[in-house]
């Protein structure tokens, strides 16, 4: 049997989703990733778009059922209409007046489908994700597609359709509808946007915390909607006004009335140094406020016979910077490096480092010292004034923080329960991936706090139990008082995030940043500590974020979740139209250990008919599919189990059904192994489409080309009419490696169109690729063995990498040029995005510099760095052998990297003083590099007034051979080796320039000069 192709496996606006997924990153107010704290979440945008292209069918195809093309050619003209014209975009309202124009003529189904996409691109922006003609329409379709697909005979009339769309609450409300399955959910986007476009949703996750949140958003808030919020915000300000009557004594005011917003703490040591021994704070930066109109800091003054130091505030005026206390007193060169770099502390009294590990080993006796801190400033807020205020900390600072910790010493004897008061439950083994807070002794979560932090948190946890207790009291709506209570548990969880003594001040924003700026749990020498409560404080606006989800977020219908395994899932054979997920990534985010975070606390706060996936110690963990060999799981591991989960997805996905797996990693080893896994369950991949949905930190790609996108590969069940698995359809690997080019060419500059390059463009093509592929259950050569898919991989390379240089030289054959150009072409192109943002050796973002003891990645030596694997493919696709180019690319270890063109002077002018400034790039590579091109022994420039001794052998030695003259401004120098050495006759050499200039990042000095060289070019007659 034939199905009808969906849109998504025809045609995707992927350029204008990605634009709506890149904004809605700064978005909050109302986003669903404000209820709690997950990792790598997809934007509902891409969700959105993604799910309704899976779920309609495309006009345009034969198979198209009747009934769907009509309701869709009637929908669409609606939206002609001046009223919904004003809710399209400019983008798409030319296609709708074009139809407008011709009222009677029927619509062309490509033009039908160019509507529908329209309309999904449209519907994909944050702002029209709850217009109700979007959600509408989209329903609509979603019912009539469902029901035309799966009912043969289903045949309405035109005054049926008129009458369901009319009067949606009678009829399409109560058809059947198609059921989407995601077994990883997660944060929720998928199901939430399944419910959303009319879709039933059935959410599952092997951890307690995704399946909590997906109860919030699929079943309370749907069910209760605005009643809920209600609730929450009326309790939410009674639980605030008992956890404030019993912690105002230890969050004092200000004498002058202010209240205190946060507070700014420093773990310290005993200095090591010689006959010294005072208390050593230990400081990042000495930075309070760093904008553009406001700076503060502190600075630190010793006082070596106290053996301790203390601080002064000082703040930047016109004159300069002076003493925040005395304005009159100007102070002259203020240091901000604080006492640590890269784990080491320097003592201010004495100047001795203490070592990093001598550090480890007095914190680890205090616990990690949080308790021991010393508190350096306090941060107010004033009613009626704006901004930040800092103080100095007084002796009341000092006794509420003393009196808090004596008070949690009472109530922790005092306690009485199962669980204790704190929580005690282990932290993951040292070791573990995005852990190292255990090196500081810091072996239960509850280390992760101070003492203060702890009495806020147990008492809120408490004051939500009694909640709960009120509401369970009653026994008139139980699951509504369930609702009310995690969704309760929910706002104490946002200040868990924040009252923890790895939260940072943020000294950009004047903010707490809390502990999840990244998925891992680093150490933090100094930390900030929020005031929970006041007029503005932190529990208002966790429970404002909170309702403002519950207000903004209300699918027409509930969704189901359930706490399963992805790799045996509950849900019965061929029962779901559409299986969309989003799987984890080998080690990319150690999802059930960081969850521990919340977990410890959630489980002191929920209801008893929610803690049954709490009942345990920590969160499940024995069948999580992940990479961590500290808990013994390899690459292997994680490979069966998601060959098992993708078995999993097409046992349960109807035979007409489609599958959607998302996929970011960054390796085409990752790659081969999930392609591998879908491929071994039974799929067949019918498209591939990269999404701009990156949050920035989920990918971290500073060794290798990263994706700017998540590629989200469409797949069908391969299977015989009866629905099992077919097995014996064998392809012949000639007609496999004919059809391979002819797909890959229709299908890049589709991409390209799109704004979608480089590494993004590679990953894209798989999809279509594996299509020829995949629908096979075996491919054999002419000897009869069978080829691997890791072999068809490597022609899928080969064929990308051919396909891109034809774009790339603008339809020029690339075959005249020699192969270090076509190499250095296709490296660069690969590590290019539509927004040129490459990744270069030696950058790398504040969140990617790894944990304060200085363990990240240390920065590259320059050039452009490609995973090993990724450069040998891409070589080999355009029949070149990195070994064979040494003067180009340098191999280490698991990475390649492509030099810059100011280490190859030595290669290319044969000088010596190119090899020394090679050595010394990492100090002053540019002027090194000029050092060494304008001295020679004799004192004579080497490349002012002579020739080039030796013009490079091939036309990428010769452009960079130019580029460096350029760049020493050797100018006659430059135009005696274009004109007179003849170098600029050859017009290869200026295809390639102009290609490499498109090439090089924007901000990089290769792009600088071979456009200087390029601008020489008119002047001397070329």
């Amino acid at each position: 049997m034939t199905y009808p192709k969906r849109l998504i496996e025809v045609d995707l606006p992927i350029k204008r989703i990605s634009a709506h997924a890149r904004r809605e990153k700064s978005i909050r107010h109302g986003h669903i990733s404000t209820l709690h704290i997950w990792w790598a979440r997809r934007p509902l945008a891409a969700c959105r778009a993604v799910i309704c292209a899976a779920l309609w069918p495309d006009p345009a195809d034969p198979d198209c059922p009747v009934a769907f093309k009509v309701v869709a050619e009637k929908l669409m003209r609606e939206w002609t209409d001046h009223e919904h014209q004003e809710l399209l975009s400019p983008e798409s309202r030319p296609h709708f007046e074009k139809i407008r124009q011709h009222p009677v003529h029927p619509v062309n189904p490509v033009q039908l489908r160019t509507l529908l996409l329209d309309f999904i691109a449209d519907f994909a922006n944050w702002d029209n994700s709850t217009v109700r003609e979007y959600l509408e329409t989209s329903r609509a379709l979603t019912a009539y597609a469902h029901r035309s697909l799966t009912e043969p005979g289903f045949n309405p009339t035109a005054a049926e359709i008129e009458q369901s769309i009319r009067n949606p609450q009678s009829t399409i409300r109560n058809w059947p509808k198609p059921l989407v399955v995601d077994p990883f959910c997660g944060g929720g986007s998928i199901p939430l946007e399944a419910l959303r476009v009319g879709a039933d949703a059935f959410a599952s996750d092997l951890n307690p915390i995704p399946v909590l949140l997906n109860k919030v958003v699929l079943e309370y808030i749907p069910k209760y909607g605005q009643r809920l919020a209600d609730e929450v915000r009326k309790w939410g300000n009674w639980i605030k006004h008992e956890a404030e009557k019993e912690l105002a004594e230890f969050y004092p005011k200000d004498p002058d009335g202010a209240t205190p917003i946060a507070y700014l703490w420093a773990r310290t040591i005993q200095c090591e140094g010689p006959g010294c021994g005072a208390e050593v704070p230990l400081i990042r930066s000495l930075w309070l406020a760093k904008k553009s109109n406001r700076s503060v800091a502190m600075q630190i003054v010793p006082r070596p016979r106290a053996k301790r130091v203390d601080f002064q505030l000082i703040v930047k005026q016109r004159g300069g910077w002076v003493d925040q206390d005395d304005l009159k007193t100007k102070i002259e060169d203020p240091k901000f490096d604080g006492t640590v770099k890269r784990g080491s502390a320097t003592c201010p009294c004495c100047g001795y480092t203490t070592p990093v590990a001598r550090i480890r080993d007095q914190l680890r006796a205090k616990k990690g010292g949080a308790n021991n801190a010393r508190l350096m400033c306090v941060v107010s807020s004033r009613s009626d004034e704006q901004g930040r205020f800092y103080r100095l900390p007084s002796n009341s600072d000092i006794k509420a923080v003393n009196g808090a910790a004596a008070e949690l010493v009472r109530r922790k004897k005092a306690h009485r329960g199962e669980l204790s008061l704190v929580p005690e439950e282990p932290l993951p083994p040292q070791g573990t991936l995005g852990f190292r807070v255990q090196l500081y002794g810091m072996l239960e979560w509850g280390h992760l706090f101070t003492s203060r932090q702890l009495l806020t948190l147990t008492t809120l946890a408490r004051v939500v139990r009694a909640v709960g207790a009120q509401l369970h009291a009653g026994k008139k709506d139980q699951a509504f008082a369930e609702a009310v209570q995690a969704s309760l548990a929910c706002c104490v969880d946002r200040c868990v995030n924040q009252l923890s003594s790895l939260s940072k001040w943020h000294n950009g924003r004047e903010v707490v940043d809390g502990v999840f700026a990244r998925q891992a749990l680093p150490m933090l020498w100094d930390f900030a500590d929020i005031q929970p409560f006041g007029e503005n404080a932190f529990w208002n606006g966790a429970v404002g974020w909170v309702v403002s989800v519950m207000e903004r977020q209300a699918p027409s219908h509930t969704g189901t979740v359930e706490p399963a395994s992805a790799a045996a899932h509950p849900l019965p054979d061929d029962s779901a139209m559409a299986f969309v997920t989003d799987p984890p990534y080998y080690d990319a985010v150690p999802y059930a250990d960081l969850s521990d975070f919340f977990y410890v606390w959630l489980k002191r706060m929920l209801p008893d008919s929610l803690s049954g996936p709490f009942a345990s110690q920590l969160s499940p963990k024995v069948e999580e599919c992940i990479v961590d060999e500290v808990k013994g799981k390899d690459r292997a591991y994680f490979e069966k189990m998601m060959k098992k989960a993708m078995v999993e997805g097409r046992r349960v996905l109807s035979p007409d059904g489609v599958g959607v797996v998302v996929f970011a990693h960054k390796s085409t080893g990752g790659w081969e192994a999930q392609l591998q896994a879908m491929v071994d369950a039974g799929w067949v991949m019918t498209g591939s489409w990269p999404i701009d949905t990156e949050l920035g930190n989920r990918l971290r790609a500073m060794d290798s080309a990263a994706l700017a996108s998540s590629v989200h590969l469409v797949c069908r069940p391969r299977e015989n009419p009866d629905g099992s698995v077919r097995t014996e359809e064998v392809g012949d690997w000639r007609d496999v490696l004919a059809e391979l080019p002819r797909r890959i060419h229709d299908w890049m500059p589709r991409l390209a169109d799109e704004g979608v390059v480089g590494a993004d463009a590679i990953f894209a093509c798989l999809g279509p690729a594996l299509e020829i592929f995949s629908r096979y259950s075996r491919v054999e050569k002419a000897s009869g063995d069978a080829v691997t898919l890791k072999e068809y991989l490597e022609q899928v390379w080969a064929a990308v990498a051919k396909e891109a240089l034809t774009m790339i030289f603008s339809g020029a054959d690339a075959t005249g040029f020699e192969e270090d150009a076509r190499l250095t072409a296709m490296w660069l192109w690969t590590l290019k995005t539509d927004d040129q943002r490459s990744e270069v050796g030696g950058q790398e973002s504040e969140e990617e510099s790894g944990d304060e003891e200085g363990n990240s990645k240390k920065g590259g030596a320059g050039g452009f760095v490609l995973e090993y694997d990724a450069a040998r493919k891409i070589a080999q696709g355009l029949g070149a052998h990195l070994e064979d180019l040494c003067s180009l690319v340098e191999v280490s270890g698991e990475t390649a990297r492509l030099l810059p063109v100011a280490e190859r002077a030595g290669h290319l002018f044969g000088k010596s003083e190119g090899k020394a400034a090679s050595v010394r790039r990492r100090r002053e590579p540019q002027m090194d590099l000029f050092k060494a091109l304008q001295a020679d022994d004799d004192k004579q420039a080497s490349f002012g007034d002579t020739k080039v001794e030796s013009v490079g052998k091939t036309v990428l030695d010769r452009v960079h051979q130019s580029m460096i003259l350029f760049a020493a401004s050797r100018g006659e120098a430059l135009k005696r080796f274009l004109v007179e050495d003849g170098a600029g006759n050859d017009q290869r050499f200026w295809r390639l320039a102009q290609a490499l200039s498109a090439l090089y990042p924007i901000s990089t000095d290769e792009k600088r000069w071979v456009d200087g060289v390029l601008a020489r070019k008119k002047g001397l007659g070329f």
